[in-house]
């Protein structure tokens, strides 16, 4: 039975570490990503605490399956092991995987429309059409920026006031979407970039934005639950094609 158990928890590790992989390379393929930066985690403990990271430093373009590190957030000496996760990733997301249960993964990412917005004094996401609404009263906002979260305490910081959401505007950062797996955490950093590219257009026309009522802008939100097997169809059709062009993210 204990061997059975065994190999059930490593079959689980792999597929998220294939899910992970995957999530890196499409990222880079959207353009999300900037540089050799930005993290992705996945919880492998039942508690959260022991989770999956990129490598430091490699581009999201070459993630690999077998690279991603496996950590574990109450390990004081994580950042003097030889492979040490990026400063950055390992103060956000040990945080994160510390303090929030619910998210199972964590998707950090600067990608140029949501990071844009980011930047903007009011970078709140107006629910201009269906993709906006979708986050209608579903994001937070966070506006405390602390510099390049490399130290504890800012981690910290941006757990408690991601809270139990599922999606947060870093202001003069960036982006981070959680949630259950890899496919809806994929998903909505999707529709958020989309959501954001829509209305980064919309503000570059001049004209005045034609924001939803909050009725409307409440119910079209709440239609997206009515898809949410979309999200899994999508990250499923996602890696499709990564099979049929460059299969080595699952190696």
């Amino acid at each position: 039975m204990k061997s059975n158990i065994v190999s059930l928890v490593n079959a689980d590790e792999r597929q998220l570490r294939i899910d992970l992989a995957a999530a890196l390379r499409l990222a880079a393929r959207a353009d999300w990503h900037e540089g050799v930066a930005n993290h992705f985690s996945a919880a492998v403990s039942p508690d959260g605490r022991k989770f999956l990271v990129n490598p430091r430093w490699k581009h999201f373009s070459l993630a690999k399956a077998s690279e991603l590190l496996l950590v574990d957030a109450d390990d004081p000496k994580t950042m003097k092991r030889p492979d040490a996760p990026d400063p950055s990733a390992w103060s956000i997301h040990s945080a994160i995987h510390r303090n929030l249960p619910h998210a199972r993964v964590a998707l950090h990412l600067h990608p140029p429309y949501a990071t844009t917005l980011a930047c903007l004094k009011d970078p709140t996401i107006h629910p201009i059409d269906q993709v906006t609404a979708r986050f209608f009263r579903r994001i937070v906002y966070d506006l405390r920026f602390g510099g390049i979260a490399t130290g504890e305490a800012e981690g910290e910081r941006i757990a408690a006031t991601i809270g139990n959401h599922r999606q947060v505007m870093m202001g003069n950062h960036g982006v981070t979407t959680l949630a259950p797996t890899v496919a809806e955490a994929f998903d909505a950093m999707y529709h958020l970039e989309r959501a954001a590219r829509q209305l980064v257009l919309a503000y570059s026309t001049g004209q005045p934005l034609s924001i939803m009522n909050d009725d409307l802008a409440e119910e079209t939100a709440c239609e997206w639950e009515t898809y949410k097997g979309a999200e899994f169809s999508h990250f499923a059709e996602m890696k499709r094609i990564l099979d049929r062009e460059d299969p080595s993210y699952a190696d």
